[in-house]
């Protein structure tokens, strides 16, 4: 099975956890921002990271994907059969998609992809104000509804934790993380996730990425 992008991507990221959770062996080939060849295009027509094959069949986007995975793969069990439980992890997979992304891919978007891979220049303001406004509501939430047990859903690692921990581990990448003294609760329970081996070596070598490419793009501070 072929996962096309790049795990900088919080969505393939998200996949290859997913399925080293799973014990499934998942090739990861380079794809995205106009890269990956026909047969990325073939799984991803509209050229979105994520692509997938199987032998014959393809699909996108990383919700699809996991849930093919699932399906495929069910055990261990990371999408719960529980009715109040399989919405509570497909609410907080949403969340990640679309709200903590709209928040971190502003500020990581602008601070390093805009600059250190499209050579565009950065709009510091518009990153400024997604992690002034966008970014403590998603945190103030989390703080609030993360169970003692240190996980989202059922006491155990499902897919709400990999897919809410996963923009968190881009924006990490960069240096934009959760301030342990004001979110003491989800600062402990990223740090839990992301230790986890399906996590760790993957951030390792993003990190690594975004280190040898010279990091985030920061304003530079106005003379005194």
């Amino acid at each position: 099975m072929i996962v096309f992008g790049s795990t900088l991507s919080p969505y393939v990221r998200k996949v290859m956890v997913f399925g080293a959770e799973k014990g499934v062996e998942l090739e990861l080939r380079p794809a995205g921002m106009g890269h990956g060849g026909p047969e990325f295009a073939a799984a991803s027509p509209f050229g979105k990271m994520p692509g997938f094959q199987d032998g014959d069949f393809r699909i996108a986007d990383s919700s699809a994907i996991v849930t093919y995975l699932e399906a495929k793969y069910p055990e261990p069990n990371l999408i719960p059969a529980e009715p109040r439980a399989r919405a509570q992890t497909i609410w907080f997979d949403e969340v990640a998609d679309t709200l903590i992304m709209a928040a971190g891919g502003a500020i990581f978007g602008q601070r390093f992809v805009r600059p250190r891979v499209l050579k565009q220049e950065c709009d510091h303001a518009a990153a400024d104000a997604a992690e002034r406004d966008l970014l403590p509501p998603l945190l103030d939430y989390l703080e609030k509804v993360i169970p003692e047990s240190g996980y989202l859903v059922e006491d155990r690692l499902t897919l709400a934790d990999i897919a809410v921990a996963s923009p968190f581990a881009t924006l990490g990448c960069i240096g934009v993380k959760a301030p342990a003294d004001r979110y003491p609760r989800t600062a402990a329970w990223l740090e839990t996730i992301l230790a986890r081996p399906s996590f760790a070596a993957i951030v390792a070598r993003d990190q690594a990425v975004v280190a040898a490419m010279g990091g985030a793009v920061r304003a530079t501070p106005a003379a005194a």
